[in-house]
């Protein structure tokens, strides 16, 4: 792993033994993208990107040849109006609204280690040895403006992450525009884009499509994340499959409104951005002021997706997730909110965490309505105190009561959210976000409250700490059930385009306090399900909720697109009732247990109105799975057959470290009658060792994997699913 400059051809060189990534100084002040992709032993060639004289392509202020212009230019990171008419990385204004700046390079720096980003989630290294920095310094003369672009590269993994921190050195404000974290050029267009959409329950869809001329461009204008679009893209070859074949993937660690870009110009060249979106982004620097940008993630694979989907998983999960719970086995758990939804009384819960205990579940989960007058959902959040008609013992007692049974007790909480029907609200009707002297639109009729403002999230804290310092309480579920709108701050001071980023600067505060005053508890991240799973969130909390929809079929898919980013481990799937709330399917219990079991298992229905039948299987479920938990929530995770193609199939297997023990899945969606058979080749195992299945077979690594087998017989009508364990015995 190092970093290298080459004085005599003007390149920074930044390699380890899988990737290179070269940047060059073209006519000594312009930054050029020259190359990222597989390890090259050494950078040669100076700047070799064809010149000509190209019509409507301007040239560049004191540049005497007609042959160089920034309209073709494959660049680091482009402004605007001065020549390039690409989209730009960043765009600032003077006091007098003028937008042609012009940054150059003044200078870099090579460091040991990776700096940290104050006030952002990002990813870190225990060890200052594991990797190495670049920053490369930018100025513009004319209004002061200085800009850091920061490159780490880590020892162990084919990933590079960028950041930009910009500085006003001048004696006026400059009003920041648009303030990307990442912008590369690719040299071709030859690439198709694979992307992560959805909505409410079908989050993170797998969509793959060629490339176009001109943008293509995944925001979120939500104030977060959200479900529509996952802050991830990755391009990819043609002939590229999950296994073979180079991929380029892009993450962005932030949880609040961003941008991709994808564009293809007029010369078939590709430019592909990140960063916070500028919708509602107008950031004032005043002299002597910063701005930092988040952190993108850029992973290069020429394993196919699988290769680029471990790398994220094992990079997050070593460096981006901290904590106690950082590699800890997820507790099995059962949540009420299916099965009781608002309608429960203190008898009922510790009746269910009665039976759940004795099937052998670890933690019990006290979901929406233990708080305020809390009876539906049109009052009481911002109320953090306890419903006492619902609870008259308290929360402690109840605690105390489920952990008598051997049982850990976790909490919902909606910090971000504020009910008009509250006491909060009565007293501070001005707390919610919202554009003074306009009408304020409902979601799921409550507001946002105003992370913006110190004095909002203080009140909050304070309320949560209240709790937390009296309740034994294990895990904390961290809801956020609204998009927001009017978009804006009742707070003196508010500038209105710094809201949508100081809501998130604030909510990562809150945040960073509550994990480091309570490092024993166990955040899980949600929003509405799926809406915020992003690796900002995990940075403060190790998992998710994957998804409101808890339909086994509809899982798969979600599943399936979740893992191209995140570790399992990070992945919260649980079984609940049939016929499904969400879409109505009724599927058994052991489709819905091997489906739940591939990710951290829960159980989310009445645990009371289950068989003496079906409680023996949910008690097999959960032996089974504490037995295997850690292959599945550490091991490697390959996914095989996906269901996406509309073939009916879906397959995936995880596999220790030590390629000793896996744990393989196969599910039928829709049956055939006289269907063809085939054989399935399995994935990830060592071809020299020779595997134990649970059916009694014996057979060598490499017949898995190179000649398969033959799964379909097995399995008659919709809805199946088959598991097999291997163990290698030799």
């Amino acid at each position: 792993m190092q970093v290298h400059y080459n004085k005599s051809n003007q390149t920074f060189h930044l390699y380890n033994e899988f990737i290179s990534y070269v940047i060059a100084i073209e006519e000594e002040k312009y930054l050029a993208h020259h190359y990222w992709g597989k390890r090259v032993k050494d950078i040669r060639s100076t700047t070799d990107y064809p010149r000509r004289d190209r019509s409507f392509a301007p040239n560049p202020d004191a540049i005497t040849h007609r042959e160089f212009s920034l309209a073709v230019l494959p660049q680091e990171y482009p402004g605007s109006d001065i020549g390039d008419f690409r989209e730009p990385a960043f765009t600032y204004s003077d006091e007098a609204g003028w937008r042609a700046n012009n940054l150059e390079y003044s200078g870099y720096a090579i460091k040991e280690g990776k700096p940290s980003l104050p006030g952002l989630p990002h990813t870190y290294a225990s060890e200052s040895s594991q990797t190495k920095t670049l920053e490369l310094y930018l100025q513009d003369s004319l209004t002061g403006m200085a800009v850091t672009l920061t490159y780490t590269i880590f020892e162990k993994y084919p990933v590079i992450t960028r950041s930009v921190q910009y500085y006003n050195n001048g004696d006026s404000k400059i009003i920041l525009n648009r303030a990307l974290s990442m912008s590369v050029d690719f040299s071709d267009s030859d690439y198709e884009l694979v992307q992560l959409p959805g909505a409410w329950g079908r989050e993170r869809e797998l969509v793959r499509s060629p490339l176009v001329r001109g943008i293509h461009t995944l925001d979120s204008k939500h104030g977060t994340t959200g479900h529509t679009y996952q802050p991830f893209v990755s391009l990819v070859r043609q002939q590229t499959t999950e296994m073979l074949g180079e991929a380029y993937g892009f993450h962005l660690v932030y949880s609040g409104e961003f941008i991709s870009n994808i564009e293809v110009d007029s010369y078939a060249q590709t430019r592909l951005q990140m960063g916070i979106s500028p919708t509602h982004f107008n950031w004032e620097l005043n002299p002597g002021g910063t701005f930092q940008t988040p952190e993108a993630v850029m992973v290069y694979s020429e394993a196919g997706l699988n290769g680029m989907s471990q790398t994220f998983h094992k990079l997050y999960q070593n460096h981006l997730v901290r904590g106690n719970h950082q590699y800890s086995e997820r507790p099995v758990l059962i949540n009420n909110w299916e099965g009781t939804y608002f309608d429960f009384t203190e008898e009922k819960i510790i009746d269910l965490a009665d039976q759940a205990s004795q099937l052998g579940v670890e933690l019990f989960v006290l979901d929406d309505g233990w708080f305020g007058k809390r009876d539906d959902d049109y009052s009481s959040l911002g109320d953090w105190f306890v419903h006492d008609k619902k609870l008259p013992k308290g929360l402690k007692s109840l605690s105390e009561a489920i952990q008598a049974k051997g049982m850990m007790f976790g909490l919902w909480f909606e910090p971000e959210m504020i009910s008009e029907d509250s006491e909060l609200y009565r007293q501070h009707p001005d707390w919610c976000i919202h554009t003074p002297g306009r009408p304020k639109s409902r979601g799921r009729s409550q507001l946002v409250l105003d992370f913006s403002r110190k004095e909002v999230r203080e009140n909050i804290l304070n309320q949560i700490k209240l709790i937390l310092d009296e309740v034994p309480i294990d895990y904390i579920k961290w809801d956020y059930n609204r998009n927001m709108t009017e978009l804006g701050s009742g707070a003196l001071n508010a500038i209105p385009g710094e809201v949508a980023h100081r809501y998130i600067l604030g909510l990562y505060e809150i945040l960073e306090e509550l994990v480091n005053a309570y490092p024993n508890i166990l955040f899980e991240s949600c929003s509405g399900g799926g809406g915020r799973y992003d690796p900002g969130m995990l940075y403060y909390m190790p998992q998710t909720w994957t998804s409101d929809n808890t339909d086994a079929v509809a899982r798969l898919e979600i599943q399936y697109g979740t893992s191209m980013v995140f570790p399992i481990s990070s992945m919260g799937s649980h079984v609940s009732a049939v016929p499904n709330h969400q879409v109505n399917r009724e599927t058994s219990l052991k489709m819905r247990g091997d489906v739940a079991m591939s990710g951290n298992l829960g159980y989310e229905l009445d645990i009371t109105q289950l068989t003496i039948e079906e409680k023996k299987e949910v008690q097999n479920q959960i032996e089974f799975y504490k037995q295997y938990r850690q292959v599945i929530q550490y091991g490697d995770f390959h996914r095989i057959l996906s269901p996406f193609d509309g073939a009916n199939h879906t397959s995936w297997i995880f596999v220790d470290s030590n390629k000793e023990q896996a744990v393989f899945y196969y599910f039928q969606i829709m049956d055939k009658a006289n269907k063809p058979v085939k054989r399935l080749k399995l994935v990830g195992l060592n071809a020299s060792k020779v595997y134990q299945l649970d059916d009694g077979r014996v057979l060598g690594g490499d017949e898995l994997m190179y000649r398969g087998i033959y799964l379909d017989p097995d399995l008659y009508g919709d809805y199946q699913s088959k598991r097999i364990i291997l163990k290698a015995i030799e």
